[in-house]
């Protein structure tokens, strides 16, 4: 290994991932730069191996140990570039700690990511989920991708047209494994509009002179909302939100409303979002608790590792939700989190 790699051999991935489960990898390796990445691909692929990227670990389940390289993105490294009177280019490398980003570009004044503090995870699996809170998602600040495409093995740049971002979505999900994120560009702003229409937030803030809140002043309202309705995966392993909200058609939405008035909803570019929490709730599942998983009694939408649970018994806790949802509405909820080593 030319860079200094070190391979882990069967190393353990329960802290590597925010839901604690236990799995374990093949083979690990901490990835800290573009050129160890291309090394530890050909690694691979002398030997054949799969590969897995991963970054914070907050968005999948491993449902089993990897028999594949486990590539740890560890890129770290943030920048500002282009900046011109009141804007601002923000480089992060895909190994830079989400929150930490966020919290770096209010303290310096610009706005824009500042709705999205405290979600766990790094920066290049941010444009993965197209990662969104609070009435604003990573696409309104995308600029572009670096990154890695595996099927010519050339850095590429993408702009975030090219990133064919929708919600909760993205070109990354629907060609995994093709590209590696390597670094991301955000647009930044001191005079953007402050987002504070969603209601949880206008609600934290109703006591608030809104017109002298600074970007830092609203990160901190945000993270504060989510620390009253999310438990921290430190202290209660879990993934976050395990379910996206539903899209319907408006004459869909109509009948449900018709039988659950107060069903809650928000419009949306194909029809009606619906609140996956309100309907998980509705049916009976917050707070709930098994010997080892369970729901969140503040948050219908967060599943928790208690006491030690496997990826299986978080998944059947998540089949088992889906499908009293779908009994009691007719209406289908789909995971957000992957799923790693299905047996």
């Amino acid at each position: 290994m030319s860079l200094g790699l070190t391979i882990n051999e069967q190393a353990s991935l329960s802290a590597l991932n925010t839901l604690a489960v236990a799995a374990h990898a093949r083979y690990l390796v901490a990835i800290g730069s573009e050129g160890q990445l291309r090394d530890a691909l050909r690694w691979a692929s002398d030997r054949k191996l799969d590969t897995l990227v991963l970054g914070g670990g907050s968005n999948l389940v491993f449902a089993g140990d990897y028999d594949g390289l486990v590539l740890h993105m560890a890129i770290r490294g943030r920048r500002w570039e282009q900046a011109s009177g009141d804007d601002a280019v923000l480089v992060l490398g895909a190994g830079e700690n989400w929150h930490e980003a966020v919290v770096y570009a209010a303290r310096s004044g610009y706005r824009g990511i500042e709705n999205l503090a405290l979600i766990p995870g790094t920066a290049g699996a941010a444009p993965v989920q197209n990662i969104g809170a609070y009435g604003v998602e990573l696409g309104d600040t995308l600029i572009s991708v670096t990154a890695l495409d595996r099927s010519t093995m050339k850095s590429v740049t993408l702009t975030a047209a090219d990133c064919e971002l929708g919600y909760r979505d993205s070109l990354f999900k629907h060609h995994p494994g093709r590209y590696i994120i390597l670094e991301i560009r955000l647009g930044l702003s001191r005079s953007r509009p402050l987002k504070l229409g969603y209601r949880d937030l206008q609600s934290y803030l109703a006591d608030t002179d809104t017109a002298s809140l600074t970007p830092l002043d609203v990160a901190e309202a945000v993270m504060a909302v989510r620390r009253r309705k999310l438990p921290d995966p430190s202290v209660l392993p879990n993934v976050g939100s395990f379910f996206k909200n539903p899209v319907i058609d408006a004459s869909r939405f109509e009948r449900l409303q018709s039988q659950f008035p107060d069903v809650v909803s928000y419009p949306a570019e194909q029809g009606v979002k619906l609140a996956a929490a309100w309907l998980i709730d509705q049916a009976g599942w917050k707070g709930f608790r098994s010997a080892r998983v369970g729901i969140h009694n503040r948050q219908a939408l967060v599943l928790i590792n208690h006491s030690g649970g496997t990826g299986d018994d978080v998944l059947a806790l998540a089949k088992e939700v889906r499908q009293s949802v779908q009994d009691k509405f007719g209406v289908e909820l789909e995971m957000e989190p992957g799923i790693v080593g299905r047996r």
